[in-house]
């Protein structure tokens, strides 16, 4: 007999313990609430503080933030069955303007961080034999003007995930990324406002997808929550783009 599984609805994460970084920004925030509504438990953290009690204030760029946090999670939740790795900078500069202090802030960020997170929380995932879903980038594969840092650091990230799955498959933990294309969100339009005004707008917009305009987050949301769910139990090492069919 073949298993069937509901699609959708609170029995898809029912009693599952989540756990999501970046949790109050556009993606976070609607990931918390998603999973929620699905019936898990989520605890997160952010930069900033929250009236929420399962929200907590963690800086990723200091380590021993991140494996308290981990630990902290682990206690609270009593064990973990998925982590999200949401959190996320990105500041756009041209060549002749990158600073150290912008490379080390967007790798710390997005890639030092979540890279040590999944490694804290390997224990408690292998005991659930959970999964780890990270969000990349389309920046991750496709080289953009202005945008060098971040998109280093999301190729590290992808590249690092994709790795972490090779060892993590040996006790049952699963790990994929999700590459967005643009989202509505703060980021992208508080990024190029700090650009100067005589910049080559093209090398920046050059890029166009089939479906125009920005995706809400719930698009990413939804790849998210297939990839964390029992659906997607063969799926690993995986790169799922979701990016409105962008092309060049």
């Amino acid at each position: 007999m073949t298993e069937t599984r509901s699609r959708s609805g609170p029995a898809r994460f029912a009693g599952k313990r989540v756990v999501v970084t970046g949790a109050a920004g556009g993606v976070g925030a609607t990931l918390v609430e998603m999973f929620r509504t699905e019936g898990a438990r989520v605890v997160g953290c952010d930069v900033t503080t929250s009236t929420d009690p399962d929200l907590l204030e963690v800086d990723l760029r200091d380590t021993t933030a991140v494996e308290a946090f981990a630990a902290s999670a682990v206690d609270r939740l009593g064990g973990v069955d998925v982590l999200c790795n949401v959190a996320g900078v990105q500041r756009f500069a041209q060549v002749g303007d990158i600073t150290a202090d912008a490379l080390h802030l967007h790798l710390d960020v997005n890639l030092v961080a979540p890279v040590l997170l999944t490694q804290a929380l390997v224990p408690a995932l292998a005991e659930s034999r959970g999964n780890v879903v990270t969000i990349a980038s389309i920046s991750a594969v496709t080289a953009q003007g202005y945008n060098s840092v971040y998109c280093a650091s999301k190729a590290g990230l992808l590249m690092a995930m994709r790795s972490m799955a090779i060892e993590l498959a040996k006790v049952r933990v699963r790990v994929n990324c999700v590459s967005p294309g643009g989202i509505e969100t703060p980021m992208p339009h508080t990024s190029a406002a700090q650009l100067p005004e005589d910049i080559d707008w093209d090398l920046l917009t050059r890029h166009s997808s089939a479906f125009p305009g920005f995706m809400p987050p719930s698009d990413v949301c939804d790849a998210v929550l297939f990839l964390a769910s029992d659906h997607a139990v063969s799926i690993t090492g995986s790169n799922l783009v979701v990016d409105r069919g962008v092309v060049w």
